[in-house]
């Protein structure tokens, strides 16, 4: 493996980071939903003239493209839908990162029922380590916080993400990322503008801080982090995919404290150390 490749992951989990940032500028002015539409619809206009143009191949049938669809409406519908409305109503980014934190268990219980991937005991204890770590990190975060009436996006969320992961790696795991994107986010945009047209005003106010969200989660999160994801999701297996997710609670509070100014204690700076160790054991290739 190249160097650049095996700087690839990391680069991908601060990328995927920033996205809980993208969130706290640009909510205040639009509901998640909207905000997500504007978001996908931005995408699908300027990938489809550039797949268009590179004369990208598209699917060769018709299932296959089903299956891509699919894929997209839950790694990007579902997961950053679930997000987004749980940062929304007030759980804290760190909380919600710790629930989706969650996936690379519910993908390792996964993978060998849906994948067949033998998960290895190395791979178990690492993804153990790592979720005590991120727990560690959020842990100052949960505090005197309503939980039960915001977790249930997260919790979507963190299906959509666990499920999509999956089914991307079962039926779809290559595809061209420049008409895989345009499939993707067609059938995500249409849900998720059914769903915002019924449950939301649809207003936006565009302020600086939000058009500054909306260019960092377009040009930055859906063509430079899920482009990696894809390419992540090609090359390896569906745990040590998943076990970077552990990576972003920790990458995100040092982001949100380089930004925002917000403050590390012992506890969470521990708990940074377990999660990258833990990811190190969970990324061993299965013997």
């Amino acid at each position: 493996m190249s160097r650049s490749s095996r700087l690839l992951p990391f680069l991908f989990v601060f990328l995927w980071s920033t996205g809980f940032v993208g969130a706290k500028f640009g909510l205040p002015y639009a509901e998640p939903l909207t905000f997500l539409l504007v978001r996908y619809l931005l995408i699908l206009t300027l990938m489809t003239p550039f797949a268009l143009a590179t004369r990208a191949p598209w699917p060769s049938d018709v299932r296959q493209s089903v299956h891509i669809g699919v894929s997209g409406l839950l790694v990007h519908a579902l997961y950053l839908g679930g997000v987004f409305m749980a940062i929304k109503r007030g759980l804290p980014a760190g909380v919600t990162a710790l629930v989706v934190g969650m996936q690379p268990l519910l993908t390792a219980c996964g993978a060998g029922l849906v994948l067949g991937e033998r998960v290895t005991l190395r791979q178990w204890a690492g993804l153990l380590l790592g979720f005590v770590g991120v727990a560690l990190v959020v842990s100052d975060k949960l505090g005197d916080v309503p939980l039960l009436g915001m977790l249930l996006p997260a919790f979507a969320a963190l299906c959509g993400i666990t499920l999509g992961t999956l089914y991307q790696k079962r039926f779809c795991p290559h595809f061209d990322l420049r008409t895989g994107s345009v499939i993707q986010f067609l059938p995500t945009a249409v849900v998720t503008a059914l769903f915002a047209w019924q449950t939301e005003s649809m207003r936006i106010e565009w302020t600086a801080p939000f058009v500054f969200a909306l260019l960092w989660l377009v040009l930055v999160l859906s063509f430079g982090a899920i482009s990696l994801l894809n390419l992540l999701i090609r090359s390896g297996s569906a745990v040590n995919v998943a076990s970077l997710f552990y990576l972003t609670p920790p990458s995100t509070a040092l982001i949100a404290w380089f930004v925002f100014g917000e403050t590390l204690g012992g506890p969470a700076l521990a708990g940074m150390a377990l999660a990258v160790g833990g990811v190190y054991l969970a990324r061993a290739r299965a013997t």
